[in-house]
C-alpha cells in the first residue's frame, strides 16, 4: 500500500498553488517595498545601483522567515475552504476519512516547512542580516567606489574640499569643478576648472585629479600676496581616505547561530543582560517555528464556513493570530531579553497558551457536531454585514427620494 492515496495527492495539489502564490506574493511585497528605500538610500550616498541587488537578496531570509508560515497557514485553509465549499469535505468524512487523516499531507509540507525555516532563522538569516550591514556600511564609507555627490561640498579626507557642478559619462566627465586643499603647515591652494577627470596610480591608496582650462590660487602663512596661476592642464594628487574596518559580527545578538546564541548564553563571565538577549533570542526562534507544526490544525478550525455561507472571515482571522502571535513573540523577547522575566517563560508561555487555544479550536472543528469556533465572530460579521448593506440602500433610497425632488421643483 501506497503512503500516499490519491487523495492525499489530490489535496496535495490543492495546497501546493495556494502556498507557492502566497510566499511568492508575500515576498515580492516586501521587497517591492524595501527596493524603494534602498533605491533612495544608495542614490543619496552615490553608491553603484547593482548594490540594490545584493542588499536585496541578502532581506530575502527575514522575509520568509515570516512569509513561510503565512503560506502555509494559507495554502492549508484555502484548500480546505475548497473542500468545504464544494462539498467534498462531507464526501470524505461519509467514507470514514476523518480531518485527522486528511491532515496527512498539510502536516509533511508542515514539516518540511518547518525545518527550512528552522535552518533560515538559525542559520541563514544571522549571516544575512551581517552581510546586509556590511553593505551599508561600506557605502556610508565609499568602500563600494560611491561617487562624489554633484552639486554639493564633498570633504574627502581631512583637508580636502571638492565640488563638481556636472558629471557625465558615469563620473568619466566632469564639469565646473572647485577644489580647496590645505597642509599642516598651513598653505593652501584654490582651485577652479572648466573640466576634470580622475584617474588611476600605481598607488592603490592615490588617484589624480587631472583639471582642465582652470585657475589655481596658492597660499601661504609667508607669502606677502597669494600666487595665482593659470593652467591648461594641472594634476592634483588626492590621497584617499581610510576605510574603517566593519565590525566582527554577533555584536549584535540577532546574527548569532543557534549555537552561536546556546554558547553565549551559558558563558558566565559575559554580562547577565548579553546572556539574556542571547536566550531571549533563541527561545524567540524555536517558539517561532515550533508554532508552525500547530497551523494546519488552526486552518482547519478556521477553513470550514457555517453551512451554506460563503464567508471568508476565518481567512481574515489566520493572517490576524499568525501575525499577532509573532508581534506578541517579539515585545516577549525584548522584556526577556532586559531580564524583567525569564526568556523561558516569556517565550514559551504565549507559545502554550497560542497551542491550546488552536487545538480547543481544532476539537469544536472537528469532534462537536456543527461545531464553529468561530461561530460568534461569523453572526457578529454577518450581522454587521447586514446593517450596512441596509444602511447603503437607505442612502441610495434617500439619494434617489432628493433627486426626484429636485427635479419636480425644476419643473
Amino acid at each position: 500500500m501506497k503512503f500516499l492515496t490519491a487523495t492525499d495527492r489530490y489535496i496535495a495539489r490543492l495546497v501546493a498553488i495556494p502556498l507557492l502564490s502566497t510566499l511568492a506574493l508575500a515576498a515580492m511585497l516586501l521587497l517591492l517595498e524595501k527596493m524603494l528605500r534602498l533605491f533612495d538610500f544608495v542614490a543619496a550616498e552615490g553608491g553603484p545601483v547593482n548594490v540594490v541587488w545584493r542588499m536585496l537578496a541578502n532581506l530575502i531570509p527575514e522575509y520568509l522567515s515570516l512569509g513561510i508560515p503565512i503560506g502555509l497557514m494559507l495554502g492549508i485553509l484555502l484548500a480546505f475552504r475548497r473542500l468545504a465549499m464544494s462539498s467534498e469535505i462531507d464526501i470524505f468524512r461519509a467514507v470514514g476519512l476523518g480531518y485527522w487523516r486528511l491532515l496527512r499531507v498539510p502536516y509533511i509540507y508542515a514539516i518540511i516547512l518547518a525545518g527550512v525555516n528552522l535552518a533560515i532563522v538559525g542559520w541563514i538569516q544571522p549571516t544575512s542580516r551581517y552581510l546586509y550591514e556590511e553593505l551599508r556600511f561600506d557605502l556610508r564609507s565609499g568602500a563600494l567606489g560611491a561617487s562624489i555627490k554633484v552639486g554639493e561640498f564633498n570633504n574627502l579626507g581631512k583637508n580636502l574640499t571638492m565640488r563638481i557642478d556636472e558629471s557625465r559619462n558615469q563620473g568619466n566627465d566632469l564639469s565646473g569643478l572647485f577644489v580647496f586643499a590645505e597642509n599642516k603647515k598651513g598653505q593652501t591652494i584654490a582651485v577652479t576648472a572648466e573640466k576634470g577627470q580622475f584617474m588611476r596610480t600605481e598607488d592603490r591608496n592615490t588617484i589624480i585629479l587631472r583639471l582642465t582650462n582652470g585657475t589655481l590660487v596658492h597660499d601661504a602663512p609667508a607669502y606677502k600676496n597669494a600666487r595665482v596661476l593659470s593652467f591648461t592642464n594641472h594634476d592634483i594628487p588626492i590621497p584617499l581616505p581610510e576605510i574603517e574596518k566593519f565590525r566582527s559580527r554577533g555584536e549584535k545578538g540577532r546574527e548569532y547561530t543557534l549555537p552561536e546564541l546556546v554558547k553565549v548564553g551559558g558563558d558566565v563571565k559575559r554580562p547577565m543582560r548579553e546572556r539574556n538577549a542571547a536566550w531571549a533570542n533563541f527561545h524567540f526562534r524555536l517558539v517561532e517555528v515550533a508554532m508552525m507544526l500547530l497551523l494546519p490544525l488552526l486552518a482547519i478550525a478556521l477553513a470550514i464556513p457555517p453551512k451554506r455561507s460563503t464567508s471568508a472571515l476565518g481567512v481574515f482571522l489566520s493572517i490576524v493570530i499568525v501575525v499577532t502571535y509573532h508581534k506578541i513573540n517579539e515585545y516577549a523577547e525584548s522584556v526577556g531579553g532586559r531580564g524583567e522575566i525569564d526568556p523561558l517563560f516569556a517565550l514559551w508561555v504565549p507559545c502554550l497558551l497560542f497551542a491550546a487555544m488552536i487545538l480547543w479550536m481544532y476539537h469544536i472543528a472537528a469532534h462537536v457536531p456543527g461545531g464553529q469556533p468561530i461561530g460568534a465572530l461569523e453572526k457578529f460579521a454577518e450581522k454587521a454585514g447586514k446593517s450596512i448593506r441596509k444602511l447603503f440602500r437607505f442612502g441610495r433610497r434617500k439619494s434617489r427620494l432628493l433627486a426626484n425632488e429636485e427635479e419636480e421643483a425644476l419643473a
